[in-house]
């Protein structure tokens, strides 16, 4: 199951990369949204799951299905028609390191330690040599793909952003299980998804068997199954056991565009990864 959920999760990056090809950034975002409410909505019918009715948690949930939905599956949709998706991949590794900065800004409990400082610390100085900074003036390929990849780091912000609001407003305020909270989380999201897509998901839209095929794959199992998946991981490995997956899915994600799209990855992408996993590492193991 842990095989399954790392490979899910990192082709999704390749998914998206595809699904570009035919689809725009928004119709790709909106529509692994829908498919992936969808997915899970069925699992909550299948398995008898109650939804919540406590008024207030959907409320929360509406900011969580912004922050962690809508926002960054735009931002890395728009960010995979110019860049590599391993490289995507590799940015969204980062992401617990915003996540430890949201919650020592949100959460009372958290406190900057030195050890968490100089994990984020180590994670920048990574994600500086993946961006490959040293070429910002000289080179116009990296000045061609800032864009997309500040994008990418906007949206893992994005997730720092949405877990810190559910540990600050949502756990231990109730009783649902993991998936059941996911399948409201992506509900909410569906709802938004619909009421926007006749405003910006309506363009052209060039149809191809593999961009289909990518887009219907990212919703129903990178945005949809593979959050019962996770569930699995973490009732039989625990929680910080569930967590290495963090450092696979790069690897994952890169091998894949190497693998199926014939992508380049170079020295200093390899180099940073490493290092960025390093910060990742050292900020999890301070808790």
């Amino acid at each position: 199951m842990f095989a399954a959920l790392s490979l899910v999760w990192g082709a999704s990056f390749l998914f998206m990369k595809v699904a570009v090809d035919s689809f725009d950034p928004a119709q790709v975002a909106l529509g692994r949204i829908i498919l992936g409410s969808v997915t899970l909505a069925t699992i909550m019918a299948l398995t008898r799951r109650r939804w919540p009715r406590e008024g207030r948690l959907w409320v929360h949930m509406i900011v969580v299905a912004v922050f962690f939905c809508l926002l960054p599956f735009l931002l890395f949709a728009w960010a995979a028609q110019s860049l590599p998706s391993g490289l995507s991949a590799i940015l969204n590794a980062t992401t617990p390191l915003w996540t430890t900065l949201v919650a020592v800004v949100v959460l009372p409990s958290e406190r900057m330690t030195a050890r968490r400082l100089v994990g984020v610390i180590i994670g920048a100085i990574g994600v500086a040599i993946v961006m490959g900074v040293w070429d910002v003036v000289s080179s116009a390929e990296f000045a061609a793909s800032l864009p997309a990849q500040l994008a990418c780091l906007g949206a893992t912000a994005s997730y720092g952003i949405a877990l810190g609001w559910m540990r600050r407003f949502i756990t231990g305020t109730h009783t649902h299980d993991s998936v059941t909270i996911a399948s409201t989380q992506m509900a909410v999201a569906g709802v938004l998804a619909l009421a926007l897509l006749p405003v910006i998901g309506l363009s052209p839209v060039a149809w191809a068997p593999a961009p289909v095929l990518a887009l219907v794959a990212l919703g129903c199992l990178g945005t949809g199954i593979v959050y019962v998946w996770n569930t699995r991981v973490v009732t039989e490995w625990g929680a910080v056991g569930a967590s290495t997956v963090t450092y696979v899915i790069p690897v994952v994600g890169v091998a894949l565009g190497i693998i199926v799209l014939g992508e380049r990855f170079t020295l200093n992408e390899l180099i940073g990864a490493f290092i960025v996993i390093g910060g990742v590492l050292l900020v999890q193991r301070s808790r």
